[in-house]
């Protein structure tokens, strides 16, 4: 056997302990628990997200027969169904929001190494939504439509590691536009995004606070070309400087650059808005085109870990499964990135889970993941048989 724990233990040994401790004091989040800590609900929630269980007996079941190895997770016993219920139910969300947070800043440090996907040094963040659909008979806090429920998880990606940045979780009738108003970014800050954060009002503002925005124009759009410049690579087919006209241009007085870009892959035109000046406007469609990275991460987010089902009713308990969710995102992220292995986001998800409980090195394991374990034989297995 590998003189190491599981791999498991290895991955939960990359949360920070004592940042960990720290959290559930500020927010007295054990207040009146009876032996049950957070770590303990924390690891059963992990374990649901990397080990894809579907509900609290498969979770508990699935600690349950790991017999000696939950030692090395921090566990003295496998979590009771009832209890993990309740601790998911009642224990403060916010808790794995701090943890998210915590993880965040070592697969930043991780990321910072990382060759850029573009030259230029201004920040870029992505910013999305997408919309969890809830069954509204069983979860009748997440009213959407009349006969239907769900929520909405709003995010930030970062250029770097395409890591999540920022979250936020809202019911799913909340508008983007509603949450893009409420954030500040740094001044020099590109932010590529979908036409459904529209909102000239927060452009004229991002405009003045030199917050630079890349996004769809609508069609129904009203504007006076001022120049008109003809296009050139990345299949740029002319670029307007334009000026907001109707009750737009009290909200965004400045000039803005109208670019008509062909999309070969769909054959159609996209047309872009943006207020940055310095870039090319063939740089600015490969940043729009970027923009795509955070469908990506949402669908790897649904399709390798338990975020479309849910094993607690509770607003408390779905916003608990969703912040772990993301951590166990931020997981997988920091072991990619740390590997020298050429990993698929979903591939290691699921090699991963097939080891999850297996003895043996995980930084070995990750580099060279085909490869037999190298170990040294015990007395017992040089004695031969006759």
């Amino acid at each position: 056997m590998v003189k190491v724990a599981s791999c498991f233990a290895q991955v939960l040994n990359l949360i920070d302990r004592h940042g960990f401790g720290a959290a559930v004091r500020d927010l007295d989040a054990e207040r009146g628990a009876k032996g049950f800590r957070c770590w303990d609900q924390f690891v059963g929630m992990l374990f649901c997200q990397l080990g894809s269980a579907h509900s609290l007996r498969e979770i508990c079941g699935g600690l349950a027969t790991a017999l000696g190895k939950m030692v090395h997770l921090g566990l003295k016993a496998a979590p009771k169904r009832s209890t993990l219920a309740y601790a998911n139910e009642h224990r403060p969300w916010e808790l794995y929001q701090r943890v998210f947070e915590q993880m965040l800043g070592h697969c930043q440090d991780l990321a910072a190494g990382r060759k850029r996907a573009f030259r230029f040094k201004n920040p870029l963040r992505i910013l999305d939504a997408t919309v969890i659909d809830l069954c509204l008979e069983v979860f009748d806090w997440a009213r959407f439509r009349r006969t239907k429920g769900a929520i909405k998880l709003h995010l930030q990606l970062q250029e770097r590691g395409c890591l999540p940045c920022w979250a936020l979780v809202t019911e799913g009738r909340t508008h983007e536009v509603r949450v893009a108003q409420g954030l500040t970014f740094d001044p020099g800050t590109i932010v590529a995004m979908d036409r459904a954060y529209t909102d000239y009002a927060l452009f004229g503002r991002w405009t003045e606070q030199s917050v630079f925005f890349v996004t769809r124009m609508k069609s129904n759009a009203q504007y006076e070309v001022i120049h008109t410049i003809p296009g050139g690579d990345s299949g740029v087919q002319w670029e307007e400087w334009i000026q907001l006209t109707g009750t737009a241009a009290a909200m965004c007085p400045g000039r803005l650059r109208r670019i008509t870009v062909w999309d070969e892959e769909q054959q159609r035109e996209i047309i872009l808005l943006s207020n940055e000046w310095r870039l090319a406007a063939g740089t600015l469609a490969r940043v729009y085109r970027f923009r795509w990275q955070i469908e990506l991460f949402f669908k790897a987010l649904k399709q390798n870990l338990r975020i479309k089902t849910f094993v607690g009713t509770s607003e408390n308990a779905v916003k608990t499964q969703i912040w772990t969710a993301l951590i166990a995102m931020l997981l997988l992220k920091f072991l990619q990135l740390k590997s020298s292995w050429a990993w698929s986001l979903s591939n290691l998800a699921a090699m991963l889970r097939f080891n999850l409980l297996t003895y043996r090195d995980l930084w070995a394991w990750l580099d060279d993941p085909y490869g037999v374990p190298i170990h040294e034989p015990t007395s017992e297995q040089l004695v031969l048989p006759l």
